[in-house]
């Protein structure tokens, strides 16, 4: 590709939180604690809302380093749960709900969100997730199709790095990301097929729309996709993370990815959708303490060690940006303690208990 410049690339990240109550089940507060949270906030990143009235979501400003986004993350996490807090409620860093509900939760009164809502059923209602989204910069929407074919093999070692959905519904799921199963129940989900073009792009696109099975471009929700508002390829790959210097960490690889793409990362590999989906679902399934199949063989190696070459692929965009020491001490960190599903489930085999749970991820 070599459309490298040499300067670093910019990144930003959304995450989206559950709002529960004392007990840990979803509360119907979300819309309140967005709104208490912003009018409060300095002025870094934006607080938004999501499609249900258990959810919140926050947003980096464009950064430049880990550390910006690291400062940003912290401080909007704490800004949402300060504002919990003070309406007994907590916010609860978690891809898939803990405990088991009687109830879905209320859409979010925004005509968009009722829409979808009409229109997709019990789909909108109970896929009930929060991840985390990751923006790199690309110079333009056909460059962004290529770094999108160069990219899509590492998707399942990136989705090992924040898997944290293992115990949902109150009971161990055996997966490490359920969010990533649950979420792929909306037509639009799933890793992207290599295009060939930008055109062929917007043809799948626009197919989706004559159909029905989305309502607007923001519902294109390819676990990578061209940013719809911004000039960014979007990685959706991940759950939320359990703490914001894993979020981060999921940031800084996905952009050294890019940027090595950018560098003449070589020709895309010719991995077929259906492989890449299998390939997903066993990192869905294991994380970052289990087995992932590796891009170059696809067979199933270690998912560490799977990471560990991703960050020696990327290695010199690492270093340009000055990402390289945080990238692997994140790694030898997640190696050694496990992510946050390996957590979760340490926390639940104590005592069978899902409330524990809750109580791990809010810090309460």
């Amino acid at each position: 590709m070599n459309e490298q410049t040499g300067e670093v690339l910019t990144f930003g990240i959304e995450e989206e939180f559950f709002v529960v109550d004392r007990h840990g089940h979803l509360s119907q507060a979300g819309d309140d604690v967005v709104d208490a949270a912003e009018a409060a906030a300095d002025d870094q990143g934006e607080l938004q809302h999501e499609l249900t009235r258990s959810q919140a979501e926050a947003a980096t400003d464009v950064c430049h380093t880990h550390t910006e986004a690291l400062r940003q993350l912290r401080g909007l996490r704490e800004d949402l749960a300060r504002a919990a807090r003070r309406r007994g409620v907590r916010l609860l860093p978690a891809g898939s709900p803990t405990l088991s509900e009687a109830d879905p939760p209320r859409i979010t009164p925004n005509p968009r969100y009722e829409r979808m809502a009409v229109h997709f059923g019990a789909t909108a209602r109970t896929s009930l997730t929060c991840g985390c989204h990751v923006h790199v910069a690309i110079p333009g929407k056909e460059t962004g199709i290529e770094v999108l074919n160069w990219v899509r093999p590492w998707l399942p070692a990136l989705l090992t790095v924040t898997a944290n959905s293992a115990v949902a519904d109150g009971y161990d799921t055996g997966y490490c990301s359920w969010r990533y199963q649950q979420w792929s129940r909306w037509p639009s989900a799933g890793p992207p097929p290599r295009f060939a073009s930008l055109d062929e792009y917007e043809s799948i696109v626009d197919a989706w729309l004559r159909a029905g099975s989305i309502l607007d471009r923001g519902m294109i929700y390819w676990d990578v996709r061209l940013s719809e508002k911004q000039p960014t390829l979007e990685f959706r790959i991940a759950d939320v993370a359990a703490a914001p210097e894993e979020a981060v960490l999921l940031g800084v690889l996905a952009r050294g990815l890019v940027a090595t793409a950018l560098a003449d990362g070589g020709p895309p590999a010719p991995l077929p959708n259906e492989v890449l989906r299998a390939q997903l679902w066993r990192a869905s399934r294991e994380g970052v303490l289990g087995c992932c199949p590796h891009p170059k063989t696809g067979d199933l190696a270690p998912a560490k060690a799977v990471l560990e070459d991703l960050v020696a692929l990327t290695s010199a965009a690492l270093e340009t940006a000055g990402d390289l020491e945080f990238a692997r001490e994140g790694l030898a960190r997640l190696a050694s303690d496990g992510g946050g599903a390996d957590r979760q489930r340490r926390r639940f085999a104590e005592r069978q208990r899902a409330e524990d749970v809750v109580d791990l991820l809010t810090g309460s």
